[in-house]
This record gives C-alpha cells, structure tokens and sequence, in this order.
C-alpha cells in the first residue's frame, strides 16, 4: 500500500518542497520588474557568440520619452490657447467701421389743396390707385439677376436680397413706421455708416445728412397710429456696377398707409398717406458678405402734410379732415447755401393721389 509518501512522478511543482522551492529566493516581485533597466536584444543581436539575452536600457532613452512628452504638452497648450483666441474673435462680431460714403437725403413734403378725404382703411384703399398694390413685403420684389462684369449672377442677387430686405425693414416692418424701433434698419447698415445714423436719431436736423426719415419712415408715435389694413407697396429694385468693386441697387417705391390719429378707435375716419421714395444703396465685397448696406442717398416725397411741419424725426401726416394751412415754405438764399444747408421744399399733393368717388358720408 502506498503510503504519505511522495507520489510516484515527483512532488507537484508549486508546492512546498516541489521544483519551485530552489528558486524561491530569486522570484521577483512586480515592483522590481517594473523598475529594471533590462532590454531584449533583438534576434539580429543575438546571433553573435556569448551575446546576452538582454541589454541595460541607457538612461538618454528615458530622456528622448521625457521631451516627447514636453513636446505634445507644448502642442495640446498652442491648440487650446488657438482655440480661445478664435472663440474671443468669432466670425458674426461687427466688423470693423471704414470709411464710405456719407448720406445724402431730401424730404420734400406735398401740401394738398383740400380738406383730406377720410373713411374705413378697405374704402379708402378701394377708391384709390393704391387698390391693385400688394400689401406687405410682397410689393418689393425681386427682378431677374444677371452676372456683371466683376460680379457673379449669385453676388448680384444677394445685393438685390440685402436691399429688398432694407426697404422691407425701413418702409413696411410695423414696428418701424410706427416709431417703436429703429434696430432692425441698423442691422442692415454698413458699420461705417452707424455715426451718422446713429446722430440723426440722437439730434434729428433737417440739413441733408441728419434727418432720420432719409433712414426710414415712420410716424410720431403720439399723434398717428397705423391702422389694420398694410402699407400697399408697388416699385421696382434696378442693380448696376457703381465701380469694379462695388454694386449699386436704386430702390424706387410707392407706400400708401392708411392712418389714424394716436388713441383713436377703430370706429374712427382714417386716410391715406402716400410716400414717394428712391434709394441709392451701395454694396461692395465686405457688405455683400455681411449681408449689410451703404444708403448713399434718400429722396423722399411724402403727403398729404403741411409744407411747414418739420419732419426731420418723423413724417407728419394730415389725417382725415384736415387741410394744409397757407403759410409758404421758408424762404431760401441761394448765395448763402452751404453744403449742410436745409433745403426748403414743398410740393402740392395731385388730386388724383387722393382717395376719390368715396360712400356718401365716408369722410366722417
């Protein structure tokens, strides 16, 4: 019978008194493999006579592993500090202001000769020539667009696009010609121009650069209110080369309101204010761009309104049943006009701009 004794192949190795207990001495722990400086010879290196297995690893490798590291720490800190320099300067900040051309405008008001028809906003509009215009934004359309010799068919429809988005904003947005904003018109100006709109609102001056009314149109908030019915809009948007770096687009429209005086009900007579206006609007690589424009020049004829209200900050409408009075426009010296002299100017209002044909009773 076999006994306690060892079994027949040997004592097991990994047990005391197995195999393994000649070398216990010499087992390394994990610590002293991860500390030795040993390196494999590879098997080229190994071919030679007496050739180690393995080599002493030098320390200048630990120090060509060390600058690495510095030099992917320098390159992750240049794209972070890359990063935030792009992030400060973002590409939708307002450009920087340069020079161009200064607004010129003129605001010339048409008297009528008779008491101002008053009624509903859908009789007046019915009896007068604005009947067929289009309400709203829909009245600025956009012709075709044709390439240039210096600007591509695509750059000449974004000029047309950026001005009929500024006639829309100055002439038809609500909030605009009733006097409650005037930020969606400084939106679409060039930079360089927000000095001197940024003047005429502060100290609006009928001297040709400074009335805010050659920005936009729009009503004193304390004597007119617009009624229901939208401003009817009719005219036309042309586009040329004003040089071989600049686009020019004549914006020349009709806007017939239909207004009442400010705190009136709806019961109460409105009228119709028809306003004549051509633009200049210039357009070069950086506004085309930006979306943005340089209103080069603004000419404004606008009635029924008195020849003697001053609407260098607001047009100044006669509302149902008021006349112009009989005073003459201001006299004017032509030797002694300078370039920032007022113009004195006054038209009479055609008949036939006025509501005609109108229910029995309608001008209230």
């Amino acid at each position: 019978m076999a006994g306690r004794g060892e079994p027949p192949e040997g004592t097991p190795e990994g047990v005391p008194g197995g195999a393994d207990d000649e070398y216990r001495s010499v087992v390394f722990d994990e610590d002293f493999v991860r500390a030795a400086r040993l390196q494999e010879f590879s098997a080229e290196e190994r071919k030679g006579d007496h050739a180690p297995a393995v080599r002493s690893r030098h320390l200048w490798s630990r120090a060509r592993a060390s600058r690495q590291a510095v030099v992917l720490v320098i390159l992750i800190a240049a794209a972070f500090a890359a990063a935030v320099y792009m992030g400060v300067r973002h590409p939708y900040q307002e450009p920087r202001p340069r020079p161009v051309e200064t607004l010129r405008s003129t605001v010339i008001p048409l008297a009528p000769a008779d008491p101002v028809p008053g009624g509903s906003p859908a009789d007046l509009f019915r009896h007068s020539r604005a009947d067929q215009y289009r309400g709203g934004a829909d009245g600025v359309t956009l012709p075709p667009a044709r390439r240039t010799d210096n600007f591509s068919e695509s750059q000449v429809m974004s000029a047309l696009t950026t001005a009929r988005d500024y006639v829309v904003a100055s002439a038809v947005d609500r909030e605009v010609v009733r006097g409650a904003a005037t930020q969606p018109v400084r939106l679409l100006l060039d930079a360089a121009q927000y000095g001197q709109f940024e003047q005429s609102l502060e100290r609006p001056t009928a001297d040709g650069r400074h009335a805010v009314t050659g920005w936009l149109i729009r009503f004193d908030p304390a004597q007119v209110a617009l009624a229901d019915e939208p401003v009817r809009v009719r005219g036309t948007l042309t586009v040329s080369e004003a040089t071989s770096s600049a686009l020019e687009v004549t914006a020349a429209h009709t806007y017939v309101y239909a207004v009442r005086p400010a705190g009136a009900d709806t019961s109460a007579p409105a009228s119709l204010y028809t306003v004549r206006r051509e633009l200049r609007l210039r357009l070069d690589h950086e506004d085309l761009r930006d979306h943005r424009v340089e209103v080069v020049q603004s000419r404004v004829q606008a009635g029924p309104q008195s020849c003697a209200a001053n609407s260098a900050a607001y047009l100044r409408p006669l509302l149902a049943g008021q006349r112009a009075g009989s005073e003459a426009p201001s006299p004017t010296d032509p030797f002694a006009l300078s370039q920032d002299a007022p113009l004195a100017a006054c038209g009479l209002l055609a008949p036939s701009a006025q509501p005609s044909g109108l229910p029995a009773g309608a001008d209230g």
